[in-house]
């Protein structure tokens, strides 16, 4: 008996030191093991709210999908009327196919017939407006033969009588010039006997009055022939007549100095009244093409300055 007592001492005991031993390995374990639970409950909360999302979400596409649907059925509606109204507009096409099919041919043949018709006509119509084309041509032809000719001979019977004009025009100049030099020649005479007759004193100055008058006279006279023809009647008489003048000038101490038609000198003693252009000339050319007053010399002293006209490119 106390063996047994004892035997069942020693295992309580052990069985007793056995569970101390699991029980405080167990209260180590415990706060590993309240780690573990809270980590799987914040798994289980993250599942539970991707759970809910997963929710909603297929919350929000069964509508979309509800919708869809919707429209689906809406649309087949659609698009069962319109293959009832392509169906009713194909038969309506065909059937305007047909009349239309008729009525063109129906319209040709009446186009035909009338275009017969009007070809005949169209052929004589253009045979009439050929003919009378041609017949205005001709009119035409003929009046713009007449009104050349007409007008050349009313244009060269006005040349002419501007030829024959100009030409008397100038023929009287030359009288009127040729009395001119007589009456200047015997102005010069009357001054030439007077001058004799009562010598001038020597601190009197000499009168050119009258000789600068005639030498203006014989510059304008002389630019006049420049442009006469050669054979204008009374040129040569006029040209003698001039040319005593000038001999009388001589011989009492005057001379005139001609710069017609001579070149240009800035050093010349002389006024320039115009510049003239003209292409004609060559480039930089300057001539004296108009004397206004000649250039006079008394005993060899300038006593009047050349006023002229100079035309330059």
């Amino acid at each position: 008996m106390k063996k047994i007592l004892l035997i069942a001492l020693f295992f309580g005991a052990t069985n007793l030191f056995a569970q101390q031993q699991q029980d405080s390995i167990l209260i180590k374990e415990i706060p590993t093991i309240k780690n573990n639970v809270f980590q799987q409950r914040q798994e289980i909360d993250a599942l539970t709210k991707k759970l809910n999302n997963q929710s909603y979400t297929i919350g929000k596409q069964s509508q979309t999908i509800s919708g869809l649907q919707e429209q689906n059925t809406s649309l087949n509606a659609s698009i069962d009327s319109l293959s009832q109204l392509i169906q009713t507009n194909s038969q309506n096409i065909v059937t305007n196919s047909k009349e239309l099919g008729t009525k063109i041919q129906e319209t040709e043949q009446q186009a035909e017939t009338k275009i017969s018709a009007l070809g005949g006509d169209v052929e004589k119509n253009r045979l009439y407006w050929i003919i009378a084309t041609l017949a205005t041509l001709l009119l035409g032809g003929l009046i713009y033969w007449l009104l050349g000719k007409r007008i050349k001979s009313s244009k060269t019977d006005v040349e002419t009588q501007i030829r024959n004009t100009k030409a008397s025009l100038e023929e009287e100049s030359v009288k009127l010039d040729n009395k001119l030099v007589e009456v200047l020649e015997t102005q010069l005479k009357l001054q030439q006997e007077t001058a004799k007759s009562q010598p001038v004193a020597s601190n009197e100055k000499a009168d050119h009055s009258l000789a600068l008058k005639v030498a203006d006279e014989i510059a304008r006279m002389q630019k006049n022939i420049s442009k006469m023809g050669s054979d204008t009647k009374g040129v040569k008489p006029l040209l003698k007549g001039i040319e005593r003048i000038q001999n009388n000038f001589a011989a009492n101490g005057y001379e005139m100095i001609n710069h017609l038609n001579k070149a240009y000198d800035e050093r010349f003693n002389i006024d320039v009244i115009n510049f003239i252009t003209d292409e004609n000339l060559d480039e930089g050319t300057r001539i004296i093409t108009a004397v206004i007053k000649p250039q006079v010399n008394y005993k060899g002293v300038l006593i009047q300055r050349a006023q002229v006209d100079v035309s330059q490119n």
